[in-house]
């Protein structure tokens, strides 16, 4: 299946020279969808893993069906003032100033093989700064999954201690 028929490109959003790369209607396919979620199913597979980690929004999205076909837990990476208990926090640079993620301080036990679910993998900043939060729990990140790769704007060189599975690239 080319998954890439189901990834709408709406150019110059949000912002001039930006082309968006929309899930959307691979989501609202069943079979992509289901298609998509079990190669990554088949990665974590392969990885061992224990738990499945997806930052604010879209990761979820990708994480959660992942770690329900998987049969392990899923822990929410997001925005401060969002998680109810207690949390830790990292700050990370963006193109102008910065932003903060958070996790319950008790959602990675120490040890556990830990694998990241994204919809897009970009500049990398999201995701190192989800890696950071899991390792300072005791988590192992054994690997980063994502539908899309955004191969221009070199995320990969911010993770490329950890092995990534992308499904696309654009």
């Amino acid at each position: 299946m080319n998954l890439k028929d189901y990834i709408a490109s709406i150019p110059n959003y949000p912002s001039e020279g930006v082309t968006f790369r929309d899930i959307s209607p691979l989501m609202a396919d069943g079979q992509a969808y289901r298609y998509a979620t079990q190669q990554i199913v088949d990665y974590a597979s392969e990885k061992k893993i224990d738990m499945i980690v997806g930052p604010e929004a879209r990761g979820f999205i990708v994480g959660c069906p992942v770690a329900y076909e998987a049969g392990v837990g899923f822990a929410p990476v997001r925005k401060p003032g969002k998680l109810p208990r207690k949390t830790i926090e990292v700050s990370y640079e963006l193109e102008y100033g910065t932003d903060t993620l958070t996790i319950h301080e008790d959602a990675i036990k120490p040890g556990q093989r830990v694998l990241i679910c994204d919809d897009l993998l970009a500049t990398g900043g999201t995701i190192k700064a989800s890696i950071e939060l899991i390792e300072r729990l005791g988590g192992v990140v054994v690997g980063c999954a994502f539908l899309i790769e955004l191969t221009d704007l070199k995320g990969r060189n911010k993770i490329k201690d950890y092995d990534i599975l992308s499904l696309m690239e654009f």
